[in-house]
């Protein structure tokens, strides 16, 4: 179980609903992933739009909540008046926020970002806010009234895994208590596992599964990988060596004299 917010949910995998070949794979792919969030920007969706209709009620018949994100915004305005959109149209306090800072790698204005999660935080939202492994933007972000921190993995879209290791596990020995999820640059589901196996609470995944050759299986694989990590987390995996140690020791075995 994780708790995000108020809301308790067995699965640690939630599923980004962009660049899908079709609605029915995207609707499939939910299923495999028994995700019980998907994220969705409102800047490629629109509420009124009869496009932007058809796939809100797709997702409402999926029986899923909703994380509207303000994908593509680059600025503090931009984000909060996406983020006020949002409300209205999907009913929710919930928001991903999403301030880019740098084109070519997506990398968050952690300096905008913090500002926005402030401003919305103030307004009763419940911010999950899209950051890097930087501590002390992670201090703000709590400050400002964020209670779940998203950090990248990689750039968006990427497929590279965890890039900073040392940061991440620093992040997550620095803040113990705070749900923490993966977000940004999965690429299989081996680095999935990996981030529940260093104590991260969930993973969000989008195109890693929606640009899958197969995305139904690929979700499904992405589900497994996310209980294999979190159960090696609970069964405390051992330490690294440097040296060998032999699982059958030496002592006690029969020899010829």
């Amino acid at each position: 179980m994780v708790q995000l917010y108020q809301a308790t949910l067995r699965s640690r995998l939630l599923l980004g609903t962009a660049r899908y070949p079709s609605p029915a794979v995207l609707a499939a792919a939910v299923q495999a992933a028994r995700a019980e969030v998907v994220t969705v920007s409102l800047r490629r969706e629109s509420g009124g739009e009869r496009s932007g209709q058809a796939f809100w009620s797709l997702v409402r018949a999926l029986g899923v909540r909703v994380l509207p994100n303000t994908a593509g915004c680059h600025s503090v305005k931009e984000a909060l008046t996406t983020a006020h959109m949002a409300r209205e149209v999907f009913g929710t306090t919930w928001i991903k926020l999403e301030v880019i800072g740098e084109d070519d790698t997506l990398q968050p204005d952690v300096f905008g970002l913090t500002e926005a999660a402030r401003l919305l935080c103030a307004e009763g939202f419940e911010v999950f806010p899209y950051t890097t492994e930087d501590l002390v933007v992670a201090e703000r972000l709590l400050a400002a009234g964020c209670r779940v921190l998203m950090p990248w993995g990689a750039p968006i879209g990427s497929g590279r895994g965890l890039n900073n290791l040392f940061g991440l596990t620093a992040l997550r020995a620095h803040f113990p208590e705070v749900p923490l999820i993966i977000d940004a640059g999965l690429g299989v589901p081996s680095h999935a596992a990996r981030a529940l196996e260093l104590g991260f609470d969930a993973v969000l995944v989008n195109t890693a599964v929606a640009q899958a050759r197969d995305p139904v299986q690929m979700a499904a694989a992405f589900a497994l990988a996310v209980e294999a990590g979190a159960a090696a987390r609970l069964a405390g995996p051992i330490e690294p060596r440097d040296m060998a140690a032999p699982s059958t020791p030496l002592i006690g075995t029969a020899f010829r004299g």
